[in-house]
């Protein structure tokens, strides 16, 4: 069995974050960028089932600049067999279906058994990209997951609903999503990340997944942005003193801000 698990490179979620005021993308170098957590739990899945089948083959992929190569370094060293990186100049700002489409190319040239992804990054936070890719590949999704049981052509796991929960089932191939509630990620040893340096990593490019470049190149006519300007600086609250009103003085606040109904007007 074919495993492809998806990570991503985003900024770190305690570090520095703002847009390119130029080109109204997030400005990548602003502060550390690291693998999403969400994609290492993903990971975490895949290599528990390849501990119990060595017959599994676990494959880490991500589409970024040539930065995000480190975050496929680190999924080697976790345990991955070997890692997919797709990079073009012609992806800068490509936006979630292009991002979908992309990532099916490369793991219909890869070739899988299953596909295991995060159910949403921490920089976009789209969630719907898994069920794209699974709409591209043409196979089964099963998204939202918060456990996953992979059989002999099959994948189950169970996923929250608005009334309990629901367990669902798919025949291989197909595509699956999983939440925060699967296990944390395993930590890399210094013999998974020596090991690391000789495991091999593939870059590809759109050319090499034969997708249409002209398409590619019309990445800003698939979303277009209106207008971009820098948040405003943090105006300061309201201020009350306590002279004996401090109660009325909260009240009239909460009232004018629409946060209570005044029932006496």
């Amino acid at each position: 069995m074919r495993i492809l698990v998806l990570v991503k490179d985003v900024p770190d979620t305690y570090g520095d974050r703002r847009l390119d005021l130029e080109t109204g993308l997030a400005d990548r170098e602003a502060g550390e960028r690291v693998v999403d957590e969400i994609g290492e739990r993903a990971l975490e899945v895949a290599l528990r089932h390849a501990d119990e089948h060595p017959d599994t083959e676990v494959v880490a992929v991500t589409m970024g600049a040539g930065p995000a190569a480190s975050g496929l370094r680190k999924a080697l060293a976790m345990g991955a067999a070997r890692a997919v990186h797709v990079v073009d100049e012609a992806l800068l700002g490509a936006d979630l279906v292009l991002t979908a489409e992309v990532l099916a190319a490369a793991a219909r040239r890869t070739g899988f058994d299953l596909v295991i992804a995060g159910d949403q990054s921490t920089d976009g936070s789209g969630g719907v990209v898994p069920a794209m890719i699974a709409e591209f590949l043409d196979v089964a999704q099963a998204t939202r997951l918060e456990s996953v049981e992979i059989a002999d052509g099959t994948v189950a796991g169970v996923r929250a609903t608005d009334g309990g929960t629901a367990r669902v089932t798919a025949e291989l191939p197909a595509v699956i999503s999983i939440t925060e509630r699967l296990p944390d990620p395993r930590f890399a040893n210094f013999k998974g990340i020596m090991a690391a340096k000789k495991k091999p990593l593939e870059t590809l490019s759109l050319a090499d997944l034969d997708l249409d470049l002209d398409r590619a190149d019309a990445t800003t006519a698939r979303s277009i942005m209106i207008a971009i300007s820098e948040r405003p600086p943090r105006s300061g609250g309201t201020k009350i003193t306590d002279e004996g009103d401090a109660g009325e003085q909260l009240a009239a606040f909460l009232v004018e801000h629409r946060l209570v109904e005044d029932r006496l007007a």
